[in-house]
């Protein structure tokens, strides 16, 4: 989708929807939130911004006990070790300049977040900013903590983190209670030609795929809301 040009002066409080489609083991989507969350505070008050965060799973087939991130990457992307080495670098710049820790280190598996997404569907309909928290507490969970984000003491344990009913979150996991719900999200996303991320869809019509860097993010923000 193609950004609009300016044409107007930004209306102070213009508001902008935004969902952000991501998984939580994607390490772009955390480099692209932080970046978007920067972006937002850069814009002030020119802009309201509702973010709501849309299911994507990179490997919805993993199996449970996961599999070591290196022998994946080959396996996926054909990486050689000199590759996976620049990336792992680059992400890690890239994640220090925007202020998120990535401990490459510690992050020796690949896992099932179809759970992960499912608690964060619940979130959304609980509270918003919860949701958000709960998105961020996963992201340092998996990428600075090296934990695993499929294993359910873990889920409940963060969800009680961020205010979440630890209860609830509990009796969740052990159902099936959103799993319908975050697979109808996932195939509408990829109906609709989502099939990398972050993709981040601005007032249903604007997209904006990657973790694009704070100022690209703060001028598509300030273009769009112009036009709004």
């Amino acid at each position: 989708m193609q950004l609009p040009p300016v044409r107007e002066v930004i209306t102070v409080g213009t508001k902008l929807k935004i969902d952000f489609v991501s998984d939580v083991s994607c390490p772009w989507c955390a480099i692209g939130l932080k970046s978007l969350e920067q972006a937002i505070a850069r814009v002030g008050d020119e802009v309201q911004t509702e973010i709501h965060f849309q299911p994507f799973e990179l490997n919805p087939q993993m199996v449970p006990e996961g599999q070591d991130i290196l022998e994946h990457l080959v396996e996926k992307y054909g990486s050689t070790p000199e590759q996976m080495q620049a990336n792992r670098e680059g992400i890690r710049a890239r994640g220090a300049a925007v202020g998120f820790t990535f401990n490459m280190e510690q992050r020796g598996r690949i896992y099932n977040t179809f759970d992960a997404h499912r608690l964060l569907h619940w979130a959304e309909t609980v509270d918003t900013d919860k949701q958000r928290a709960l998105k961020l507490a996963l992201f340092k969970a998996y990428f600075t903590d090296g934990q695993n984000p499929s294993d359910h003491a873990l889920l409940v344990n963060l969800s009680g983190e961020v205010g979440l009913d630890q209860t609830r979150a509990h009796a969740i996991l052990d159902s099936d209670e959103y799993a319908a719900d975050v697979r109808q999200l996932e195939r509408f996303y990829q109906s609709n030609g989502i099939n990398a991320v972050p993709a981040v869809i601005i007032n249903e019509r604007h997209l904006i795929q990657g973790g694009q860097p704070v100022e690209v993010f703060e001028q598509a923000l300030r273009q769009i809301a112009a036009e709004a």
